[in-house]
């Protein structure tokens, strides 16, 4: 049966807590970067990535100035308001104003999110204030049911 409400997309992202960050990597117990882990997800609900991806280094976004991450968001996914995100979205954060977003992670609850972070592990963490002021979009992964 294909997974198809938010509950099954979180159960999911909790099975991959504990992979160990790997820079370009998509693999659950083996390695994972932020990017990765939301294309593990995807394959989880659909089957397969809806595009290739290039390859990329650690300054990317500082690299390029462009929001690449959001515009891969808009092409696949549903852009929703930072104020309606809930548990099941993506969120997307910037580290700095006048920065590209280079990071991303799903809301597990409306106050913590999954996600993999350079030099640790795919963690389940606070939404914290820190977190919280550097959201810069949401998306809706298509085709899931609330229950």
């Amino acid at each position: 049966m294909m997974p198809t409400t938010p509950e099954d997309l979180i159960a999911e992202a909790r099975s991959w807590i504990g992979t160990p960050y790997r820079h370009q990597a998509s693999l659950k117990g083996v390695g994972c970067d932020c990017l990765g882990l939301v294309r593990g997800l995807w394959r989880f609900l659909y089957g397969t990535e809806p595009e290739s991806l290039p390859a990329y280094t650690p300054d990317w976004a500082e690299a390029n100035g462009e929001e690449t991450l959001a515009e891969a968001g808009h092409r696949h996914l549903l852009p929703i308001s930072t104020d309606v995100a809930e548990a099941g979205d993506l969120i997307l954060f910037r580290w700095q104003p006048h920065c590209p977003a280079k990071h991303v992670g799903l809301l597990s609850r409306t106050d913590h999110f999954i996600h993999a972070q350079s030099g640790a592990v795919v963690s389940e963490v606070p939404l914290t204030g820190w977190w919280r002021r550097r959201i810069s979009h949401a998306f809706r992964f298509p085709h899931l049911r609330k229950v």
